[in-house]
């Protein structure tokens, strides 16, 4: 008796419940900011279709936020996507990051990974694949179920944007600094995490205040990523 399909069909189930487990938190956060993107975005003057389609094919939290804003302010359309693609190239260090825990994947599954990875999303799957090797379908039930919220979200957001006159005293653009540090805590484990964050942080805001409103986040990111990996490396070498 071949038991090999069933096993495999149990083991896709398995992981696409425990991908939809471990999504929770993200789709809690993505329901909220989708919601903040969406009433921003109608504020704005951006059609439900294009609104709809910024988060379906965009995807990306920060910069459509950055977008709307730029539009909002009348900003032309080619500063907007330079813009937009500065604050993304983060991504690049994301993708870098897993792709060596996805060397047997296929080019069409890296494709479909690489077109829903999110920060929130990549902070699940940073520390699931550095611990083991989860099934396929625990990874995409993550991705899948935490875009959803976001059109979701996004959806609401405009339904919501016709009934409040003004936004501004919502603080809805806070959303999603706020969920990223949500993520940051529940990320930190050692005593060289939390000096490595202060230090990002502390340099973020330092390089904002100087002038450097663009490359901040980007620059801080990789001081405080070098200087975290020099730490670990001279405690490794320590200790032992």
């Amino acid at each position: 008796m071949d038991t090999t399909s069933p096993t495999k069909a149990r083991l896709v189930k398995r992981g696409w419940l425990t991908g939809f487990a471990q999504a929770i938190p993200i789709v809690l956060g993505y329901i909220s900011i989708g919601i903040a993107f969406g009433v921003l975005a109608q504020k704005a003057g951006l059609s439900t279709p294009n609104t709809l389609l910024m988060s379906l094919l965009v995807y990306a939290g920060s910069s459509q936020l950055i977008a709307v804003g730029l539009f909002k302010a009348g900003v032309p359309a080619l500063s907007i996507i330079a813009t937009t693609f500065v604050v993304n190239l983060r991504h690049m260090l994301m993708s870098a990051a897993v792709s060596p825990y996805l060397r047997r994947w296929r080019k069409a599954e890296l494709a479909a990974f690489a077109y829903q990875l999110t920060d929130e999303t990549f902070a699940v799957h940073s520390v699931r694949l550095a611990t083991g090797r989860p099934v396929k379908s625990e990874v995409f039930a993550i991705n899948a179920l935490a875009q959803v919220a976001w059109i979701l979200g996004t959806w609401l957001g405009i339904m919501l944007g016709g009934l409040i006159s003004d936004a501004q005293p919502l603080a809805l653009d806070y959303a999603l600094p706020a969920m990223f540090v949500a993520l940051l805590v529940f990320q930190i484990k050692d005593r060289i995490q939390v000096a490595v964050a202060l230090l990002a942080g502390l340099l973020a805001v330092g390089l904002l205040l100087s002038g450097v409103d663009r490359w901040n986040v980007m620059l801080a990111t990789l001081i405080g990523a070098s200087v975290g990996v020099s730490l670990e490396k001279w405690t490794k070498k320590r200790s032992s």
